[in-house]
């Protein structure tokens, strides 16, 4: 059997990653969204999801980016003065690297974004996290951690395979784009898989099978997105993606994704992505079905 669950990230970053989500669920094919607790349109996204049921919601952890959620003095190691998060995936992994980020202060973020999701009637599906900070050996720790306390037990494993990376960007390659960005952070992830499971076991949290989408981030129009369920393998799957209705504030958060969101909006509600799926006899569902 063929399971696969099509994951909305940045959910709550914009009114209009909002309504792409929403409109790539009601009207598409996508079964799940992660959300962001710390996000400028946070609230927006709360209401919308009353809305739409059926669309599993988790946490998109966030270390990168925005205001911490937790009170400032649980945090000062992760957080400046004003309570922003360290600006990029560098600054922070230099600063947790030389040891100036306590792992104290990622438990209290995690608890407290987790904590507010939940506080808004959420029940929380699974964690990733921006970045794929969790990919990171002290991150991961303070995540198993957090979700053993807060009995959550699933959890994306942002491991693409590296045959699957090189397959699945094989035809893009051929029309002039590279992806050689996504390629190379493909393979950092893939080099530390042995030990994330590992972490996972001792925590007791499940992944997908599979993880797709990390090398074609920002790419999967409908043509390559049928092409990966095309080819899916048994079991279940994650495809990772960032559809969304690009909006001023979209344009104005630094988000190197903009139009390429609007792209993969398209691919998740394209009728011939979707007859794919019947074809392949593939099963959707979201992180609360996974086995």
């Amino acid at each position: 059997m063929k399971e696969l669950i099509l994951n909305a990230d940045d959910f709550g970053m914009t009114r209009g990653v909002n309504e792409g989500i929403i409109r790539a669920h009601r009207d598409g094919i996508l079964t799940s969204a992660t959300l962001m607790a710390n996000g400028l349109a946070y609230h927006d996204a709360i209401e919308r999801v009353k809305t739409v049921p059926k669309l599993g919601v988790g946490c998109h952890l966030v270390l990168i980016g925005g205001k911490a959620v937790a009170p400032l003095k649980q945090v000062r190691s992760l957080a400046d003065a004003n309570g922003n998060l360290p600006e990029s995936l560098p600054a922070f992994v230099v600063r947790l690297s030389a040891g100036l980020i306590r792992s104290r202060a990622i438990e209290q973020e995690f608890r407290a974004q987790i904590e507010k999701i939940r506080s808004s009637g959420i029940a929380v599906t699974h964690l990733d996290t921006h970045k794929h900070t969790h990919a990171h050996p002290k991150v991961m720790e303070a995540l198993g951690r957090v979700a053993r306390e807060l009995g959550i037990t699933r959890i994306r494993k942002p491991m693409e395979s590296l045959r699957d990376s090189w397959d699945s960007t094989r035809a893009a390659r051929g029309e002039g784009s590279a992806h050689t960005a996504e390629l190379v952070a493909a393979a950092a992830a893939r080099a530390v898989t042995p030990w994330f499971k590992a972490t996972s076991r001792k925590y007791g949290l499940r992944s997908p099978d599979h993880f797709l989408g990390l090398a074609m981030t920002g790419s999967l129009g409908p043509a390559p997105l049928r092409r990966m369920i095309d080819t899916l393998p048994d079991g279940s799957t994650e495809i990772m993606l960032h559809p969304a209705v690009c909006d001023e504030d979209l344009a104005q958060s630094g988000s190197r994704l903009q139009m390429q969101r609007e792209l993969e909006l398209q691919a998740l509600l394209d009728p011939g992505v979707k007859s794919a799926l019947a074809e392949r006899g593939v099963r959707l569902i979201t992180y609360a079905e996974l086995n």
